[in-house]
Order: structure tokens, then sequence, then C-alpha cells
């Protein structure tokens, strides 16, 4: 299967060495290019990429804004965010709005190529403790859940009392193997929780659990 990607980003010079990386392989196809956010809603909804390939610091209509929106049309496009940073609060932001993961801009050409097929396959391309330590430096970014019941705690309601036990070691960073061990579950029970899980509050992977479950209170920064 030919994974379909649309390179965003404002420089040009970076878009070629990017180009060049991801043609050289037989089973990636670069569909387009995209300079700035706006252009790259625009492009995601005309062509339909298997994975769009984000800036997020870009003039006009940054990465964070562009992902919102493609996420927002219900796209089934993936956003992979490219930074220079890996502590960076536009990754978290771009997280929150929906990204399937990051890389840093220097990441080796085989360490791009490998991410943009995982999350091709519906996998996220950044570990949960990764976003756990993202979403502890930008605590005060979080809404309280304290000041009422929003839409995502009202989704919670659709899980039951394991699925939210799941979805309590999902958001610690643990694997499915180490979540078996911790609830004493069968691998192939987690896994089949996960995807209720995932299924039921409408998220695209175990990053947006993360995210998910700190945003509504289920964990909390600093906490697990």
């Amino acid at each position: 299967m030919t994974v379909r990607v649309l390179l965003v980003d404002d420089q040009p010079l970076l878009r070629l060495g990017f180009r060049m990386v991801l043609e050289s392989e037989a089973d990636l196809e670069v569909v387009g290019e995209a300079s700035d956010g706006a252009q790259a809603a625009a492009m995601t909804a005309a062509l339909v990429p298997d994975v769009v390939l984000m800036d997020v610091r870009m003039p006009v209509v940054d990465g964070i804004e562009a992902t919102r929106r493609i996420v927002a049309a219900g796209a089934a496009s993936r956003v992979l965010v490219l930074t220079t940073f890996d502590l960076d609060e536009y990754v978290y932001a771009a997280l929150r709005a929906g990204a399937s993961g990051f890389l840093l801009k220097d990441v080796p050409p085989a360490e791009l190529v490998s991410g943009i097929r995982a999350v091709a396959a519906g996998d996220a391309v950044v570990a949960p403790a990764v976003t756990r330590r993202l979403i502890d430096a930008f605590a005060e970014h979080l809404p309280d859940p304290a000041t009422g019941r929003s839409p995502a705690d009202q989704r919670l309601d659709r899980l039951t009392a394991r699925e939210r036990e799941v979805l309590v070691e999902v958001a610690r960073g643990l694997s499915n193997s180490e979540i078996a061990q911790a609830l004493v579950l069968s691998e192939a029970t987690v896994k089949s929780h996960v995807a209720k899980i995932l299924t039921k509050l409408g998220l695209r992977d175990r990053v947006q659990v993360v995210v998910f479950a700190y945003e509504t209170g289920v964990v909390r920064p600093g906490t697990g």
C-alpha cells in the first residue's frame, strides 16, 4: 500500500529535502506541498493524504490552527508535526488540537520514514510518557475540571469501569503488556479495551487518550 503524504513547511528548501527523502521510498508518495496552514487545510480537504507532515511554526496560519481545522473537518488524514524542540509549547498545543505525534526536524531520514508509516497505520509517533512530560511542562494551559462538566467529561460516562481503569493506565504511559500485568488481564483483552476506548471517546490514538485524560482531570499533572 502506498502512503500518500502532504508536505507543509514555509521553507521551500526543507520541503525539497523531505520530498527527496520520501520519494526514495517505494511505498511513499508526496501528493502535494503547502507553505502555510491555510493552504495545508485546503489541500488536505482536496487531496485527502494519509499523512500531513506539518511544520508548527509558520506565518499566516500556523500548524496548530491547521491541525485543528483538519481534525474539525473530520478528515481521515493524520497529522505528524515537525518541531525544533521536543519540549515545545507549540507541540503540546498541536497534540491537543489532534496531531498524532511529532518528530524533531533534524530526525534521521530512516526515523522520518518509519514515523510516517507508523502514523499512516494508525499508531502514535510519540510515546505517551513524552506526552506526559509535555503536559507537566505546560500544565497551566489545562482547563480546570472543577469549573464544570465539559462535553469531554460527559464522554467518560460511555466507558465501563474496566475501560476507565485501562484509560488511566494508558494515560500513565503504560504499554498494553504493562497494563495487562498491572490489571491482571491478557494483552489481547487490553488491546480490545483500548480499541473500545478510542471508539467511544472519538479519539484517534493513544496520544489523544493521554491528552483527554489530563484535560478531564482523570489524571492530574505530576501524578501517577
